[in-house]
């Protein structure tokens, strides 16, 4: 497996796992995938950036989006990671928490005093995970 920046003529594989990411959150983003693309494909300063992960015959087998920002109670950017998806028939193979690696290791390069996410509470599987990889913290969501 090899972890790198998505490539323009990667729209094509990315896409089906970009739908089978939409379909577990149940959200419908087909309005803004292109423009989605486009801005990962040539994102300004601080992003939005797109990694993949590459498997077997250059076939890919998950993505992760991030941004950095600023931030009021460090002088270095914080790192979001908006998005990460693994295909279905390759979970179980590390390749989750080699895409939240590879993001640590960009946000390192940047001095970013963290890195963090978000999840849905009953998102069991992907918290065994984050629970090895990051620390749960008491914060709760609240959006407009």
């Amino acid at each position: 497996m090899i972890i790198r920046p998505a490539r323009p003529e990667d729209f094509d594989t990315w896409l089906p796992l970009w739908k089978g990411y939409q379909a577990c959150y149940k959200a419908d983003l087909s309005a803004t995938t292109k423009d989605t693309w486009a801005r990962l494909m040539d994102p300004p300063a601080d992003g939005p950036f797109a990694l993949v992960a590459e498997g077997d015959a250059a076939k890919l087998v998950g993505f992760t989006h991030y941004v950095f920002h600023g931030h009021t109670w460090r002088p270095g950017p914080s790192c979001y990671l908006i998005d990460l998806f693994t295909s279905p028939t390759e979970r179980g193979q590390g390749i989750g928490r080699a895409l939240i690696e590879a993001v640590y290791e960009r946000a390192d390069q940047r001095d970013a005093g963290q890195v963090y996410w978000l999840t849905e509470e009953h998102n069991s599987t992907s918290r065994r995970l984050y629970d090895k990889v990051a620390t749960l913290t008491p914060f709760i969501k609240y959006q407009r």
